[in-house]
């Protein structure tokens, strides 16, 4: 396939980048049906956005995209994290096919998940959570593993995904504001684009700093979210935003006394229903969210 078109041909060289950790200008040209020429100078724009850092012959994850461990994000705001973890429960219904991504949040539910649900989850701590139990059904998505997340990401990861249908995907991010969702990594962003095309709902799960974050790998719009939790540290222009852009806001308190049992929620806002409403969804209908070129 030629790639004659810029944000086309860049947007799939931040994807290669993502993928393998490098992209070597040659190949790159040989494979999009440009010169190599043309790729330099793509991969100078790139880099001239923090995107890709340039090195001979090509160009490489820069450092700040590699992303931060998963032990030292998981320590990170654990208590806003478990909150939101409980206040998300009760929206997970009891015969729900649940995606969950690798997000640190994310594997904080996993621990809480009651029994009868299946599992879909390229996540290692998910798995690991899942394998435990005899209530769950598990389907583990495999690929290349990256040890930064501690998940499967890649090709393999995203055909397994296209042969599926869920429920609900509960995606987690690097970072969200008015542009949308974002991620550390092209590989981490396609899982989670995947996950939201493939399920009916989209539940979104958000410790407050997330709003004051930055990541260079959008992968969502916050219109195609259905669902935001957030923890109570999340100021009143934050939840304004969120409830502008998504049809309901759960604010997650931080004391786990005042947190309701599953079945009941702590709805902070949800618009009237209309036809975007989970239950008016069929459920072979996949949604396609909104993506743009990624780069912010």
């Amino acid at each position: 396939m030629r790639y004659t078109q810029a944000p086309e041909r860049r947007r799939e060289l931040l994807r290669r980048v993502g993928e393998a950790g490098y992209v070597s200008s040659t190949e790159a040209a040989a494979a999009l049906g440009v010169s190599e020429m043309t790729i330099r100078r793509d991969l100078r724009e790139l880099a001239a956005e923090g995107l890709v850092n340039r090195v001979a012959g090509g160009a490489s994850v820069p450092a700040h995209a590699a992303g931060v461990p998963f032990e030292q994000r998981r320590v990170a705001a654990a208590a806003e994290k478990a909150a939101v973890a409980r206040a998300a429960v009760p929206l997970l219904s009891a015969d729900a096919v649940v995606a969950l991504d690798a997000g640190t949040t994310v594997a904080a539910l996993a621990t809480r998940l009651p029994g009868g649900r299946t599992v879909v989850t390229h996540s290692v701590p998910v798995i690991v959570a899942c394998t435990g139990r005899d209530d769950i059904e598990l389907i583990a998505l495999g690929g290349a593993y990256h040890p930064q997340t501690r998940s499967f990401t890649g090709p393999a990861t995203r055909r397994s995904l296209d042969d599926l249908a869920v429920d609900v995907a509960v995606l987690s991010a690097a970072a969200a504001g008015p542009g949308g969702v974002y991620s550390a990594t092209a590989s981490d962003a396609d899982t989670k684009r995947a996950m939201a095309r493939i399920a009916r709902r989209v539940v979104l799960l958000l410790d407050h700093r997330k709003l004051d974050g930055r990541a260079p790998m959008r992968f969502l719009d916050l219109a195609a979210v259905d669902v935001v939790v957030i923890d109570a540290g999340a100021t009143a222009e934050q939840l304004a935003l969120l409830r502008a852009a998504c049809r309901q806001v759960v604010v997650a308190p931080l004391d786990p006394a005042c947190c309701p049992p599953p079945g009941v929620g702590a709805v902070a806002n949800e618009r009237p229903a209309d036809d975007h409403a989970a239950g008016a969804r069929p459920v072979a209908a996949p949604r396609d969210p909104a993506t743009a070129p990624v780069g912010c």
